[in-house]
């Protein structure tokens, strides 16, 4: 069974950092698009940042460029988000996904594992 485990999250006040963490297995990692999304309080989940299986390419919604880095390492099957200049709108529940395949993947019915989540709160 595959299985996405994130970590990292926690409560920082703004303009502080976090660096989640987000460790897959039992899947080829490197054949798989991995994306970070985010649900709010209250909120429907969206989009955060996306890194591409075949090339690397990254995509990031607007509201976290120039602040947020998604990256991976292929040989620890693990991907991560450096989150700087954090803001009271990004709390939220963090999600780390796979999906088989190699585009943008912005869409969340594109992907086919999920982790559990975990809770980044930033307080002002």
């Amino acid at each position: 069974q595959v299985h996405l485990v994130e970590s990292g999250g926690g409560l920082v006040q703004a303009g502080g950092s976090l660096r989640l963490s987000c460790a897959a297995s039992r899947i080829t990692f490197s054949y798989y698009t991995m994306g970070w999304f985010r649900q709010a309080p209250g909120k429907e989940r969206e989009f955060a940042a996306t890194i591409v299986a075949s090339d690397g390419s990254t995509n990031y919604t607007d509201s976290v460029k120039g602040r947020f880095t998604i990256s991976r390492d292929n040989a620890k099957n693990t991907v991560y988000l450096q989150m700087n200049s954090l803001k009271p709108e990004d709390t939220a529940v963090y999600y780390c996904a796979a999906g088989r395949f190699s585009r943008r993947g912005l869409f969340q019915n594109e992907y086919d594992y999920w982790g559990q989540g975990t809770q980044v709160t930033v307080s002002s």
